[in-house]
């Protein structure tokens, strides 16, 4: 998940490293989407999904994300059915939706064509993420995972602590089960169940659990480990 570096190479280096996607935060950075084409141009180029979480459940971050090039949006806080369907509607060309039609620009790769088969094939390959991290998420968490169109069900652990009274308490009776429920709506209804896990360990516990979609930590989070755990090695070789 990209919080801070923005870069060029940023979608290469996560190439070479066996990603399958990049995340790009649009929620806590300020990010534009200025700055966010060319990243999913570069990230396409090299056969890396270009993700990005835009900041709100709102039409003109979800469409024109895809309209500049994501692959995928992720969506925070979304608490009901009706937010879902809403967030999907937006993701889709009429009479599947409500998304405005313009072809020959970034997602379709600047190209001509047929545009219902355009359609066709962007309905297919536009991954939808919802994000449960509130209780009410949580409450309501079968109903959005059976909605048609949401790929993915992404635990928020933070905010849903924060929301269940729990700060950062990942070991609560609570926060176990909420783990357990959103993977168990996610097999149900045909969906997976996605958590970004910040170190190895984190990463084979979850997948233990029956996540399926994990990302690697935040860009800025890995650096500064790395840097770290170089200068302790270094210092107490001394």
């Amino acid at each position: 998940m990209v919080f801070e570096f923005f870069t060029p190479g940023i979608a290469r280096i996560c190439a070479n490293a066996g990603a399958e996607f990049v995340m790009y935060c649009m929620e806590h950075t300020g990010i534009g989407f200025e700055t966010l084409k060319p990243q999913f141009a570069l990230c396409r180029a090299l056969g890396v999904a270009p993700l990005v979480r835009v900041p709100a459940t709102e039409y003109h971050f979800v469409a024109r994300a895809l309209d500049v090039g994501a692959l995928g949006v992720m969506v925070p806080l979304v608490d009901t059915r009706e937010q879902a369907e809403r967030i999907v509607s937006f993701t889709r060309y009429p009479p599947a939706g409500r998304r405005g039609a313009a072809f020959g620009f970034a997602h379709d790769d600047y190209q001509g064509g047929d545009v219902i088969e355009k359609m066709r094939a962007i309905h297919e390959r536009t991954l939808v993420i919802c994000m449960i991290e509130t209780r009410a998420g949580l409450d309501n968490v079968e109903a959005i995972a059976a909605v048609p169109g949401v790929d993915v069900l992404w635990l928020g652990h933070f905010d849903l602590t924060n929301f269940l009274g729990i700060p950062g308490d990942f070991s609560h009776p609570m926060y176990r089960d909420a783990v357990t429920r959103i993977v168990a709506a996610a097999k149900k209804h045909g969906k997976a169940a996605g958590y970004m896990a910040a170190s190895p360990e984190l990463g084979r516990e979850y997948l233990g659990h029956g996540y399926r979609m994990i990302a690697t930590g935040t860009d800025q989070g890995l650096l500064q480990n790395a840097t770290q755990q170089l200068i302790s090695a270094w210092k107490s070789s001394k």
